[in-house]
């Protein structure tokens, strides 16, 4: 029993990775003037072979040019068009300028800026070397009372131990 389910599990895991192939399909392409063959190798994948054919007629229309012919040009027209031309390298030129000068402006304020957060840096140094010369000098203070108290207490001892002893 077990055999004949391995049998059927087999032949269907078979069948999947061989499908017989589907049938061939012809399509006529009228713009190219040719067939196109499916024609199936796997079934994962799809494959074509074209077959072209000559042009039935040849095109009767020219190749049109892709520039338009120019006509002759007047002397005004052609003023009016290097004034416009002059115009436009102006524009552009006091386009540039007001770049360059919107440009340092911004340079200036990032120089200030970055001078200014040395300035704070250097200051916020400087308060935090006083501040731990200050508390250093104040233990050195304190251990200095200490010593002094403790020379003065054995003091104090040896002068009892004298007296009583």
């Amino acid at each position: 029993m077990d055999k004949i389910k391995e049998m059927s599990m087999l032949s269907l895991i078979c069948s999947c990775f061989h499908t017989p192939p589907r049938p061939t399909v012809l399509a006529h392409d009228g713009d190219v003037g040719g067939q196109t063959k499916s024609a199936n190798k796997r079934a994962s994948s799809q494959s074509f072979e074209v077959y072209l054919e000559a042009p039935a007629k040849p095109s009767p229309r020219k190749p049109q040019s892709k520039t338009p012919l120019r006509k002759d040009l007047s002397m005004e027209e052609l003023q009016k068009r290097l004034e416009a031309a002059d115009d436009r390298r102006k524009q552009l030129a006091e386009k540039r300028e007001h770049e360059r000068t919107v440009l340092s402006k911004a340079l200036e304020l990032t120089h200030s800026f970055s001078t200014m957060a040395k300035v704070k840096l250097h200051h916020k140094m400087e308060v935090s070397k006083e501040n731990r010369d200050a508390y250093l000098n104040a233990l050195r203070q304190r251990l200095q009372e200490k010593e002094v108290h403790a020379a003065q207490v054995r003091r104090n001892k040896k002068l009892q131990s004298d007296y009583s002893g």
